[in-house]
């Protein structure tokens, strides 16, 4: 309910305070709605009884104090009454100031976790590419403190609005009916203080979203400091770390400063402003008095309601800093929630021939056991072979930069391509395109699968036909069985540990104390680098994809090691298509075709041996003529 009431409000600009305010409170909808108006409802209460009673100064002191001064034996029965009917006013005030406040915090809290549900949903179908452009850092700062300083403006800063206006037209509604003439000296103060406050937010909002993402910058890069403590202890880096997060803090420092000065400014002028008219009515009020134009009780009732006129507008001073800042965490949330999630036009879907039999009998296709569903009637089914083509593909990051140049290549059904190359030649970013992390340019190159454009495949079922075992290792909080899982959730026990078999990873895992049940901590840092990236292969080994893209799969591995799975590895690619990036060649001699790619060019292609003869790019480095970059 709450992701489509903010859907409603898409359209609204994130740097927009009406569009912003109006999305927070989109997320009450119907799940908090009558929470929501419970609170309203004991903020009125609580609002009118705070009126209610300074008025009641007024019957009190006029009809039951000032005609009884002087005498003996005054009738306080009157007194009495008005004294309790005052204390059932400040009771009832009392019980309203406490729910709303309870119910409020309730809303304020649920509608966080609604969001954080809905930042997390956002975030999980953002395309690779904002993910490439930002540390990690900066990702969790969306979650942790962005997403933390709405907080204030929903359960406290709404509140105490709401508090002021009822409690400042409550006011000038009391004060207009004891004295005109003092009631439009507080309109003259209420017009100064509200520009003064309209001139203060209008400059200090920049200064608060810069905040905000100083402070995503120096998480960001505290992150990174932290997650790479034994590389900079290793080259003695310990001073230049220090320096850099001394220029983030600085930068903090600064917009720190300036925003909390207007905060800073605010509350003095407002509160002074407050003092200033309750010293004028006091005084214009006691001639008044004097002058016999004006009731004792009058006075002591406007004086009360000076105060409280004050009050609130110096409470919700107070609240500024904090309304500000959410206002900033808020627009930096919807702004990442407003961005376009990964696009998948595909309609075509990976089958698996052994799940659907009865299906695949009616239609009379022949296929191996996955296959391309086409969707028509009745549905067409196209065997997956493996059959990948890039034709005359162009690719770039960033506008102006070409990684890829003109590519076209094939891989025929089973064969093992090899890509050998500098770093940045395009390696990893042909890998990135087959599995549509990135995409390409109607304009500028296609890509097909068994002879399907891969735009047309639906990105899941394109995924799932392509494993990836990639060089940085990531493995997850739980037991080593369920890291290997995690390559198909369905997957047996002995599945797992037959796939811990093929990559050879069973070795070691035997060994461990509580083997497949040994639980992993920090991304498996109680495990070696090599171990870490055995799980990795067994991982992809049990998600069994027709497709495998090998990128520097066995440069964690010592040789031994590398030795010792080579046959694994044989026989988990037999029969599939494999793309397999390396810079250790001696790993790629059995491969059908090497590709030897440089500045985003293919520059020679051919076997091992036909590439030899050649003695061109690859000769050179295979006899180490010449280093990779």
């Amino acid at each position: 309910m709450a992701q489509q009431g903010y859907r409603q409000l898409r359209t609204s600009k994130a740097n927009d305070v009406i569009g912003t305010i109006g999305k927070c409170f989109s997320y009450i909808g119907k799940r908090y709605r009558l929470a929501f108006i419970a609170a309203i409802v004991f903020t009125i209460l609580s609002s009118l009884t705070g009126v209610i009673s300074s008025y009641l100064f007024t019957p009190i002191l006029n009809n039951y104090v000032v005609p009884y001064i002087g005498q003996e034996n005054p009738d306080l029965s009157g007194f009495r009454g008005m004294l309790m009917v005052m204390i059932s006013v400040y009771a009832i005030g009392l019980i309203s100031s406490y729910s709303f406040s309870k119910l409020m915090s309730i809303v304020s809290t649920g509608v966080l976790d609604d969001m954080r549900k809905d930042l997390f949903r956002v975030m999980e179908k953002l395309p690779v590419r904002f993910f490439d452009s930002r540390t990690h850092g900066e990702v969790m700062n969306y979650y942790t403190n962005d997403i933390d300083t709405i907080r204030p403006m929903l359960a406290d800063g709404f509140p105490t609005l709401i508090t002021t206006l009822i409690t400042l037209v409550g006011c000038y509604i009391f004060m207009f009916a004891l004295n005109v003439r003092l009631a439009f000296i507080m309109v003259a103060v209420l017009i100064v203080m509200f520009t003064a406050t309209f001139i203060l937010a209008k400059g200090s909002r920049k200064t608060f979203a810069g905040l905000q993402r100083q402070i995503s910058n120096i998480n960001g890069y505290t992150q990174e400091m932290f997650s790479g403590q034994k590389v900079i202890k290793v080259f003695n880096h310990e001073k230049q770390a220090i320096a850099g997060f001394k220029e983030f803090n600085e930068k903090l420092y600064d917009y720190s400063l300036r925003s909390n000065a207007y905060a800073s400014m605010l509350m003095p002028i407002n509160g002074n402003l407050g003092y200033i008219a309750y010293a004028i009515v006091a005084v214009v009020g006691g001639r008044m008095c004097i002058d016999g134009q004006l009731r004792i009780g009058d006075l002591a009732s406007f004086l009360l309601f000076v105060r409280q006129f004050a009050g609130p507008i110096s409470n919700l001073s107070q609240q500024f800093n904090g309304i500000m800042m959410s206002l900033a965490g808020a627009e930096r949330v919807f702004d990442l929630m407003d961005k376009e999630a990964e696009l998948d036009y595909g309609i075509i879907e990976l089958v698996n021939v052994e799940e659907d039999k009865e299906e695949l009998v009616e239609t009379s296709e022949k296929t191996s056991r996955w296959a391309w569903k086409i969707p028509i009637d009745p549905p067409k089914y196209v065997e997956l072979k493996g059959d990948i083509r890039l034709n005359n593909v162009t690719f770039r990051y960033t506008e102006g930069k070409d990684i890829l140049k003109d590519i076209s290549l094939y891989a025929n059904p089973g064969q093992k391509i090899a890509f050998v190359g500098s770093t940045g030649a395009g390696k990893t970013t042909i890998t990135n395109l087959i599995n549509r992390f990135y995409d390409v340019e109607d304009q500028e190159g296609m890509i097909t699968f068994d002879g399907i454009p891969i735009k047309e495949i639906k990105k899941d079922d394109l995924r799932r036909s392509v494993g990836v075992v990639l060089q940085d290792t990531n493995l997850f909080s739980g037991t080593i069985m369920d890291n290997i899982r995690y390559g198909r959730l369905d997957a047996t026990d002995e599945e797992c540990i037959e796939a811990a078999r093929i990559s050879n990873a069973d070795s070691f895992i035997e060994r461990l104390p509580h083997g497949y049940q040994t639980m992993l901590s920090a991304n498996g840092s109680n495990l070696s680098q090599g171990q870490r990236q055995l799980l990795n292969i067994a991982r992809c080994a049990v998600a069994d994809p027709p497709v495998m893209v090998l990128d520097e799969a066995t440069s964690s591995i010592d040789t031994h090691t590398e030795k010792l799975i080579e046959k694994g590895m044989d026989e988990l690619m037999k029969g599939r298509t494999t793309f397999v990036i390396a810079h250790r060649l001696s790993t790629v001699r059995n491969a059908n075709a090497i590709i030897v790619l440089e500045h985003g060019q293919i520059i020679e292609r051919g076997d091992h041996e036909s590439l030899i003869a050649q003695k061109g790019r690859y000769y050179q480095l295979y006899t180490g003529k010449a280093q990779l970059d």
